[in-house]
């Protein structure tokens, strides 16, 4: 028996804040949209990845995943700071980054190569997004960074450092972290992060011409390729995190961050 096919798009709730899936041509389109906030992430935004990642993960129609921004607002900031107004203990950050991890994990076991088209900024939670892609494209001038430690006072789990650090090497990585940097990409195309530079307006071209070449191999060859590039990259042993995550999210700097951030003002640290 044929088995029903399911929509060919998909927004798993409706409203301002979303992340949608159109499928066309064994092709599964993402888009992050959260309008005027820079596609910032809500709860219901990592839900929407979770559930859609759920869903690219039991198809054997696809033959690449595509992620991009609503281009208004570039690719996606990090998570909405607005959500971290209810956090009182350094467990609500501790199960937040447990949250998150669980969303990453989904976006790794999707089985054929994922794509993300950058422009604009991919921070935070979007460098994170755009981690978990196979190949990166990105504009003249889209920036990427995680900037934490200027702007929040938090931290990030280490399976996350882990990747960025194998993607674009020791040095840069602490740059971006250590420094809170905005990389352009521009330099991060020369230490290979990112596989393909375009003019502003390249993107939908770029991607074209990847997936033409992704749909002329082998399909079997593309999917063990990928899992295993995943599997060399798992080989590492895992590293202890949470104790610095409540360290981080349990302070008063970390209070002082949402509402500094919240308010539109520098944040006052105290190292407490």
């Amino acid at each position: 028996m044929t088995p029903p096919q399911r929509p060919a798009t998909q927004d798993v709730e409706q409203g301002p804040d979303r992340v949608s899936m159109k499928l066309h041509d064994g092709v599964a389109w993402i888009t992050l949209s959260n309008p005027g906030k820079r596609n910032s992430f809500t709860w219901r935004m990592y839900d929407q990845l979770a559930a859609i990642a759920d869903d690219l993960a039991g198809r054997d129609d696809l033959s690449a995943v595509v992620f991009r921004g609503d281009p208004e607002d570039g690719f996606a900031a990090g998570t909405d700071i607005r959500q971290f107004s209810s956090f009182t203990s350094a467990e609500d950050g501790v199960q937040y980054e447990r949250r998150v991890a669980a969303v990453v994990q989904k976006l790794l076991g999707i089985p054929v190569p994922t794509i993300a088209l950058v422009e604009g900024a991919a921070v935070g939670a979007g460098l994170v997004v755009v981690l978990c892609c196979d190949i990166v494209v990105a504009e003249r001038g889209a920036r990427f960074g995680a900037p934490i430690a200027r702007t929040l006072g938090n931290c990030l789990p280490a399976a996350v450092i882990a990747r960025l650090r194998s993607r674009v090497g020791v040095n840069m990585a602490a740059g971006m972290l250590l420094a809170a940097a905005l990389v352009p990409a521009e330099a991060l195309t020369a230490v290979g992060f990112v596989f393909e530079l375009v003019e502003p307006g390249g993107l939908p071209d770029a991607a074209e011409n990847l997936l033409r070449r992704i749909r002329m191999s082998a399909p079997l060859s593309v999917r063990s390729l990928k899992q295993l590039l995943r599997r060399v990259e798992d080989s590492a042993p895992a590293v202890p995190d949470e104790d610095l995550l409540a360290l981080c999210y349990g302070s008063g700097d970390f209070h002082e961050g949402v509402l500094a951030f919240l308010a539109d003002r520098r944040p006052h640290w105290t190292g407490r």
